[in-house]
């Protein structure tokens, strides 16, 4: 048998030289390469809610964002995705791949108006078809994670019955979450019912599938004023994605603001969560979170976005997170 070096001899210089760039390659791969660079997304709703979804992804991308999330929430409008056409999906399917932005979540608060934990029979029933509906949806658009709202229930009175019905029905989303392998993610909430990671992380061995995370917002956890190296070093293992959102904080005499509070007016110490985040080895996403979708001009929209990027982006940045 000759050597590796004679057979190489033996091969014509253009392949030889063919190999060599593969080597090269290989070797840049192994070493680290170029590395990867963490995703940053756009909530819908921060984007002119006129806009179709092609119009809506190149927004996206002018802006410098990886992906968007999609938003099926309570409205009819939006709950009416979930039973979009096949040629619908494909349609969505194409500007995705025509824009070169993903749709990896989808925000799926659709269950304020429909909850899990219902007294109602009816309404128990509508969550477990919206819920399989949703993970269908996200199967055929190639979602990976829905976000959950963290609530038994939204309109009705809290009980030990509501919640025992929350986690019976969660098993079953679970189930047919792990049949279409989609990750279900619950979200910290402005709701003392999962209002930190520690009570989620209680949820969690209760219901014990391999397809159950938790969402964490910066701005939620803060308002309930958790530890926070606490909240993400015994929950890191667990979170599939994470919110930039500010907050005002629950107090004796206020039950807080957990929207459209302009980041850096709010609770959330941001050099402290974002240096937390480093320290517990946070690698997943980060998806800013904002209401601007009904601003009077798409100018307008843009300039609200941008502002936001401007106080968050070199705060990524200095904490070493990009």
């Amino acid at each position: 048998m000759s050597s590796p070096l004679l057979q190489a001899a033996a091969l014509p210089k253009r392949l030889i030289q063919q190999l060599q760039r593969v080597n090269s390659k290989t070797k840049s791969v192994e070493s680290g390469g170029r590395p990867m660079a963490r995703p940053i997304g756009i909530y819908e709703k921060a984007t002119p809610k006129h806009f179709t979804w092609k119009e809506r992804l190149d927004f996206a991308k002018e802006l410098g964002f990886d992906f968007v999330e999609m938003s099926v929430d309570e409205s009819d409008t939006r709950l009416a995705r979930l039973e979009w056409t096949k040629e619908e999906r494909l349609e969505l399917i194409k500007a995705i791949y025509e824009t070169g932005v993903r749709i990896p979540t989808i925000c799926f608060s659709g269950h304020r108006r429909y909850p899990l934990g219902s007294n109602d029979p009816t309404l128990e029933a509508k969550s477990l078809e919206t819920m399989k509906q949703c993970i269908e949806l996200a199967q055929d658009l190639g979602v990976r994670v829905i976000q959950l709202a963290g609530y038994d229930v939204y309109y009705e009175e809290k009980s030990p019955e509501t919640r025992a019905r929350f986690i019976k029905n969660l098993r079953k989303a679970c189930d047919w979450a792990e049949q279409a392998q989609v990750m279900l993610a619950i979200e910290i909430m402005d709701d003392p019912f999962i209002n930190s990671i520690e009570k989620y992380l209680a949820l969690e061995k209760e219901i014990d599938s391999p397809y159950l995370f938790v969402y964490p917002d910066t701005g939620n956890v803060s308002a309930w004023h958790n530890d926070l190296w606490s909240e993400f070093y015994l929950g890191h293992r667990s979170i599939a994605a994470l919110h930039l959102k500010d907050t005002y904080a629950v107090t004796e005499n206020s039950k807080g603001q957990f929207r459209d509070v302009p980041f850096g007016q709010g609770c959330v110490d941001w050099d402290y969560m974002f240096d937390v985040l480093k320290k517990t080895n946070y690698q997943g996403p980060f998806l800013i979170e904002m209401w601007s979708e009904n601003c009077e001009s798409v100018e307008e929209t843009r300039a609200a976005i941008k502002e936001a990027q401007d106080f968050l982006y070199p705060l990524i940045e200095k904490a070493g997170l990009r």
